[in-house]
């Protein structure tokens, strides 16, 4: 008899513990970049093909102190089947410039 009375109150316990419980934290984070300068043409990276890689090209990044863009070299990345990557980006938004970083797609 002792069990039964027991056994309603821990179930609604964990019940109402089970409500509380925070969603799982996803790690995003955007900074939104604009500039009022076009960036310059982007260089010219020849690489050879390497099975199971993919190059991820350089790009222009805009270096505030500075006050001008600054080149990034393109690095090789474990290849992800099924997905492309899309390099980052300046797209221009009226007269200024935005930055779109570079992301996988499918």
């Amino acid at each position: 008899m002792t069990t039964r009375k027991l056994i309603l109150p821990v179930l609604l316990t964990l019940a109402a513990l089970g409500t509380f419980q925070a969603p799982p934290a996803q790690a995003r984070g955007f900074v939104a970049l604009s500039v009022g300068i076009a960036p310059p043409p982007p260089r010219v990276e020849r690489m050879v093909v390497r099975p199971g890689w993919v190059w991820a090209p350089g790009w222009w990044r805009w270096a505030p102190r500075l006050r001008h863009y600054v080149w990034v070299r393109g690095h090789w990345m474990p290849a992800r089947p099924g997905w492309r990557w899309v390099g980052p980006r300046w797209v221009p938004r009226g007269p200024r410039w935005v930055f779109r970083a570079g992301h996988w797609a499918r």
